[in-house]
């Protein structure tokens, strides 16, 4: 009979992870369970206090809803089997479980990018054309979008997995990586990559350049009307809302340039892992605390949030 290690090394990929450091992995699991609880918490709290008050009920706050819970279902698809790995002897995913995380990583992703494009049109439309804001951003717009959204994102993450999944390997299975990846599963395939490569490259031109031109426009007019303003305290309030949104673009699509749009893919495999990390895990959990702490609509929606918890918990005693 097979050993174990043998059968599951022949019957799924072996995510090498961190197993050059292996003093790292107990620190790194439990930075990474930290920072998931820390995404679980925030981002639901977001959706809930968005929804509970009904002064956030507009265009702002339903993008970022949908920010939030994508960053739920993003690190969620990642993180329980990461963690699984770093914990056990065992560093094994299955060939089905390894391609359902390729696909729906890459297309959480690609939603990220467009979605944050999106976001920046609403805030150049309420900052620059505040009297239309309400025509042109109506809720049947706001739902065309993000369908466009999901919908182009899902095109883009079908192609480019597909492309990568039927690429031979020869029986090489170890991806050196913590999850299944697109550039760690090119990266083991025996044949000439090129076209895939390639591949990748144009459509993130589109998928990760493109949105992010839109945004630097965006902003460009946006800085434009801001310094017209001659209140001080719409300033202030437009900038907030701006200043947290670009926070958030800066730390995403730093990190995905940084790994996806270079010829080659010439970062280094530690620094590829650790962007990858930060852009998948730290990011999401840093995006409640970011769209919060210089938002005061959102601190006052938290704290009706907290007061309602509170009362459903003496309403709950008082029962007993």
């Amino acid at each position: 009979m097979e050993p174990r290690s043998n059968y599951t090394y022949l019957h799924g990929f072996v995510l090498l992870g961190f197993s050059d450091h292996p003093e790292l992995e107990m620190t790194l699991s439990g930075i990474v369970a930290i920072f998931y609880f820390i995404t679980l918490v925030g981002n639901t709290a977001i959706i809930l206090a968005s929804l509970l008050d009904s002064h956030l009920y507009t265009p702002m706050y339903y993008f970022l809803r949908n920010l939030s819970f994508l960053d739920l279902c993003f690190t969620t698809s990642i993180v329980p089997q990461m963690l699984v790995n770093l914990w056990g002897p065992e560093k094994t995913i299955s060939y089905v479980g390894c391609f359902i995380q390729l696909y729906v990583y890459m297309w959480f992703g690609s939603i990220e990018c467009l979605l944050l494009a999106v976001m920046s049109y609403d805030r150049f439309t309420a900052i620059c054309k505040p009297l239309h804001y309400s025509v042109i951003m109506n809720p049947h717009l706001c739902l065309k979008m993000i369908i466009m959204v999901w919908s182009i994102s899902l095109a883009n993450s079908v192609t480019l997995c597909t492309l990568t999944v039927n690429l031979p390997r020869c029986g090489n299975n170890l991806l050196d990586h913590f999850l299944c990846e697109l550039p760690a599963m090119v990266k083991i395939a025996c044949v000439d990559t090129t076209a895939v490569e390639m591949s990748v490259f144009a459509l993130g031109i589109v998928i990760v350049l493109t949105p992010l031109v839109l945004i630097l426009i965006s902003y460009g007019y946006i800085a434009k009307a801001v310094l017209r303003m001659k209140s001080k305290a719409g300033r202030r309030k437009a900038m907030n809302t701006c200043g947290s949104h670009l926070t958030v673009v800066s730390m995403y699509y730093g990190a995905i340039i940084y790994l996806y749009l270079q010829p080659g893919n010439s970062a280094s495999k530690d620094q590829g892992k650790f962007f990858t990390l930060f852009y998948t895990i730290i990011t999401p959990s840093l995006n409640p605390l970011i769209y919060t702490l210089r938002n005061k609509d959102m601190k006052d929606a938290l704290k009706k949030l907290m007061r309602v918890q509170q009362a459903s918990a003496k309403l709950k005693k008082t029962w007993k």
